[in-house]
This record gives C-alpha cells, structure tokens and sequence, in this order.
C-alpha cells in the first residue's frame, strides 16, 4: 500500500464493545455524541463529495466495534453506502472492531457489502498488557483474526499503543515486531493518552499510572514508525488526531496536535548527529540537506533540533535536496 489514505469517517461511539478498557472514552476520542444512522451516513458523503475531489475515498466505520454491533444496526449503515458505492463515488467501506469479534460469517457479510479493509485494534501483543488494561481478549485473537482477513481478501490494517499500564519500551518494540510478521497493509500507533472518564484516569489519579513524558513517547515512537517503514508498512496514523473532544477531555499523558512531525523530526535529529560527526567529531559550522518535503522536520517545530544540534557545537543550516531520500540527511562542512 502507498499513497495517502483520504477516509469520510464516521465514529460510532464504543457502540457493539461488550468491553472497558483501561484507556477508552469514544466521546472523547471522537466527539461523537449519538450514534450515526443512515441519513448521517448519506450527509457525510455528499458533504465529501461537494468539498473534494474524492477519488479513492473510503466510507470509515471508526469508534466502536463493527463487526460486534447489532446485524440490523450494521445493515442499516452499510445499505446507506450501496449507492455510492455503485456510482463509484466511493472506492469502499473500512471499518475497525476488535480482533476476538471476528469470524468467517461477518467477514462473508461484509465482503457482500462491499467493505474492503479491516482493522483490527490489537494495542498489545502481550497477554498480560491486555489484561491489565481490560481488553477482553489475547494476542492470539489478533493473529487468528488476521489471517481470517487477509484469507478473505481484506485490506488488514492493525492498531497499537505505547505506554499501556504494565507496558514497557521494550514490549511495545516486540508488539510491533510481532505484529509485522502478520504482514498487515497498514498501522496505526497511539501513544496512551489519559481521558476524564476513563478507568485510567481514576488510576493516574491514585498516583497508580504515570502517563509516558511526551519526550519518550517521541523517542519510542520515532522508533517504531522506522521499524515499520523498513517492513514496508506505512503507518497511516501517529498520534491521536486534533478533533473531537480530545483536547477538552485530556487529563494527561503524551498528545501533541502534530506528534507524528515530532517523531519524524526525531528520527531527522538522530541522523543529522551522525552525519556531523562522520564530518565534523569537533563541532562546527555545517549545511544539513534533506528531501524537500522534510525540511521543516529537520529543522523541528520553533527550530529545536536545530537549537539541539547548537548545544552540541554544531550550528548548522538546512537546504532542500531532491537528491536525497526520506530521512537521509547529508551534512557538508560550511564555507
């Protein structure tokens, strides 16, 4: 898969979830007051198809569990979509649910729908994590559910998160390696990030939960976003998004409305301070070339990783190079 993912989204509030989770407030998550019907599901098209170019658009059932929800409810949202569909106005319907809430029988019913990709919200690969955290089923579950997917010819897109409760740095890299070896289409990583409302925040509260710094969950899932490039996996989301209520119902935790520029600047940092001291071990003046689409992230949001790097003795100057790829950076000494 390639290219970028353009969803019409609409978010069905921990509707068909028979589960809490440590970490879960879908009001927060997603705004989502009411549960979304058939005629939301119309408007949300025609407003997509009046105000973009919607090619290869996918309808998003995002939010709660789909494919846990009741049959006639499911019906109802999916037969509102039919007719787009068959306009080709659409190019189909992605929905996301829980890996323990998937078996042949829905798939077949979705596949006749017309959905084309599944995701599956794992968030460990680490039974004792999942516990923990409430999740109502096993990493078993998610490998068993994806290869079902996959078998039936879905899209399968897998869902993560970083610093669950009895989660470590560690873990959540051998999460992710795990979950690369079911060969998913795409990724999505979640920082945990600590909700009113939640059993979480009754546990930060306690002073029984502290949320990762938001330095660390950068560093962690810098990491993380590279091992998936390098598996081939592109990583569609990074980061919960700057809608819904998140910012009203944030208590705390690692959010940032542009985390995902973070974690790629880190990654521009790091290499930068190796090319530096291939060239310059003493420090110095130096020009640092990157792809052209990259050069804000290298010099970081307000210019950090520049003011990092002049910590360090290297003051430095950032040039656009259509020479180069993603995440190379080339460092010359400055004349």
């Amino acid at each position: 898969m390639s290219g970028k993912h353009i969803n019409i989204a609409l978010f069905i509030p921990h509707e068909g979830c028979p589960h809490q989770c440590s970490f879960c407030n879908q009001r927060s998550i997603s705004g989502a007051v009411k549960k979304p019907h058939s005629e939301d599901v119309k408007a949300a098209v025609e407003t997509a198809l009046r105000a973009r170019d919607c090619a290869g658009a996918q309808l998003a059932f995002f939010g709660g569990s789909f494919t846990a929800i009741r049959r006639e409810y499911m019906l109802e949202l999916l037969d509102a979509a039919q007719p787009y569909l068959k306009k080709g106005q659409i190019a189909g319907i992605r929905v996301s649910t829980r890996p323990d809430a998937v078996d042949p029988p829905v798939l077949a019913l979705l596949k006749q729908y017309g959905v084309t990709a599944i995701e599956l919200g794992a968030q460990s690969m680490d039974d004792r994590v999942l516990f923990q955290n409430g999740r109502g089923h096993t990493a078993q579950d998610v490998e068993d559910a994806s290869r079902l997917i996959q078998e039936m010819g879905f899209e399968l897109g897998l869902q993560m998160m970083t610093g669950l409760p009895g989660d470590t740095p560690e873990g959540a890299m051998a999460s992710a390696r795990r979950l690369l070896s079911l060969r998913p289409d795409t990724m999505r990583i979640y920082p945990t990030i600590v909700l009113e409302g939640t059993p979480l925040a009754r546990l930060y509260r306690a002073g029984n939960y502290i949320p990762q710094p938001l330095e660390e969950a950068v560093q962690l899932c810098a990491a993380l976003l590279l091992l998936c490039e390098e598996a081939g996996v592109p990583v569609i989301r990074l980061g919960l998004h700057a809608g819904g209520e998140v910012q009203e119902g944030y208590l705390a935790g690692p959010w940032h409305p542009a985390f995902r520029e973070l974690c790629e600047g880190e990654l521009y940092y790091q290499n930068a301070c190796s090319a530096l001291q291939r060239i310059l071990p003493q420090g110095g003046k130096a020009v640092l070339r990157v792809a052209p689409r990259f050069v804000s992230q290298m010099a970081g949001q307000r210019r950090r990783n520049l003011e990092r790097l002049k910590e360090q003795g290297f003051a430095c100057r950032v040039k656009a190079d259509a020479s180069c790829q993603k995440y190379e950076v080339k460092a010359e000494r400055q004349r």
